[in-house]
């Protein structure tokens, strides 16, 4: 048996049996939560010392493409329907080769880890099977909990999107799954969906069959940039040929653009959303859902989406996106011709949908997403005591509004130490470095940009 301790810090469980604890300790064995309290001791146990930091949950990231990582900053003053559907989708990913796949991942995964994010769902566009078995390979690698998405490939954008007939590539699908996914207990499968935005009803319903069949998640881009199929339509259609096939395990990335009562029938359902606030809002995805979701008594999870212009860290997402509700509500007040006295979402709220939100959204609500005794550790230790986080009197607020992944000073993935004073303990960061560097300016050459 292997055994830590975390001592003496105040802990912010997110369980609201145990709350937030000053002076306390999470006791680790063999990578679950045994025990969180004051006090507590445990003999022959790895012992990390907590004083002046916060303990909280580690972060879920519920959307996000890993692959684009080597191909930061290109993207960051492209459209949705513009440049990014006619250079990444239309053009880089078709340049990917399997070692890309694996290098992208691998630094994906790493920054995930560096910035107090745990668990990502990876979105991801696999030309061959090789490219999909080194996606999983980087995420066995970097040792980070995962939800692999097998998407369609990237070499066709023609063949996969607008009204495409192709259903995905499903033997490539069991056999990544039988082979490298089912028997990890860090892994888990997803299968990406086009929806019907982007294919023919018979393909949509023929994809969502496959992901109940082999009990995976279903996560689905959908009601981005008000597209459907290959019109441009200014009423958003809804769910279409799904209506009747929603249920908890169907995740809808985006949804700017679904109504009122489509998200009131979704919620009801058991459909989880996942908002990533930063890149719709610049890419001309619309207003993000997050306010519709709240409306219909649910709450959505962030995610990051597109690295390949935005940062990485989900804490960024989870304040960006709070604000911009808070925004939103606010000025329905003042229009209303009233002061905003309170605000609607709060910090503990925000919180939350970056932790016990993100691991409902992805079935994992049992394993992770707060620190209760049974749920395997994952865990974040953020260093409170330096001058910019100092005095912490509200240690939910200090983590969301002023921290950054600087202050992320340890990290846990299944009770294994992944990141100790500030620098993560892989050597592959090192060993890696040079080849993933040279692989993004290796696809922006081919590529043919001119940045």
């Amino acid at each position: 048996m292997t055994r830590t301790i975390i001592q003496d810090g105040t802990v912010v469980s997110l369980d609201p049996d145990i709350g937030t604890l000053e002076g306390a300790d999470v006791l680790i064995e063999d990578g679950e939560i045994v025990e969180v309290g004051t006090g507590l001791t445990a003999s022959n146990a790895e012992t990390i010392d907590a004083s002046g930091k916060i303990v909280f949950p580690g972060l879920v990231d519920s959307h996000i493409h890993l692959a684009q990582t080597q191909v930061r900053g290109i993207a960051g003053d492209w459209s949705l329907m513009g440049e990014y559907f006619e250079h990444m989708l239309g053009n880089i990913t078709g340049l990917y080769r399997p070692e890309d796949m694996y290098l992208g991942g691998l630094f994906g995964a790493f920054e995930k880890l560096h910035t107090g994010t745990t668990t990502a769902l990876d979105w991801s566009y696999p030309n061959t099977l090789e490219h999909g078995e080194r996606a999983v390979d980087a995420l066995k690698d970097a040792g980070l909990r995962a939800v692999y998405t097998y998407g369609p490939p990237g070499d066709d954008a023609a063949t996969w999107w607008y009204d495409s007939d192709v259903g995905l590539p499903e033997e490539n699908v069991r056999e990544l799954y039988a082979e490298e996914i089912r028997d990890d207990d860090l892994l888990s499968l997803a299968i990406g969906l086009r929806g019907p935005d982007f294919c023919v009803d018979e393909t949509a319903c023929a994809d969502l069959e496959l992901a109940r069949e082999l009990d995976a998640l279903a996560t689905i881009h959908m009601g981005a940039a008000q597209w459907t199929s290959s019109e441009y339509n200014p009423e958003y259609q809804g769910f279409g040929a799904y209506e009747d096939m929603l249920g908890p395990d169907v995740n809808v990335a985006h949804g700017n653009h679904f109504a009122q009562e489509d998200v009131d029938h979704a919620v009801e359902q058991g459909v989880s959303f996942s908002s990533t606030p930063e890149v719709e809002m610049q890419m001309g995805h619309g207003i993000p859902v997050t306010g519709k979701v709240l409306e219909a008594g649910g709450r959505p999870a962030w995610g990051v989406d597109v690295c390949s212009n935005v940062t990485g860290d989900l804490g960024s997402q989870m304040r960006v996106g709070m604000q911009v509700q808070r925004m939103f509500r606010n000025q329905e007040i003042l229009e209303a011709g009233e002061e905003v006295t309170e605000l609607g979402l709060t910090a503990r709220d925000t919180l939350e949908m970056a932790t016990i939100e993100g691991a409902r959204a992805l079935g994992l609500e049992d394993e992770i997403g707060t620190l209760t005794p049974g749920k395997r550790a994952d865990v974040v230790v953020l260093d409170a005591s330096d001058f910019t986080t100092a005095p912490s009197h509200s240690p939910v607020q200090t983590i969301v509004f002023q921290s950054d992944p600087s202050h992320v000073d340890t990290v846990l993935v299944d009770g294994d130490v992944v990141k100790r004073d500030g620098e993560l303990t892989d050597p592959k960061v090192r060993e890696e470095f040079d080849r993933f560097v040279a692989s993004g300016e290796r696809l922006i050459e081919e590529a043919g940009l001119d940045l």
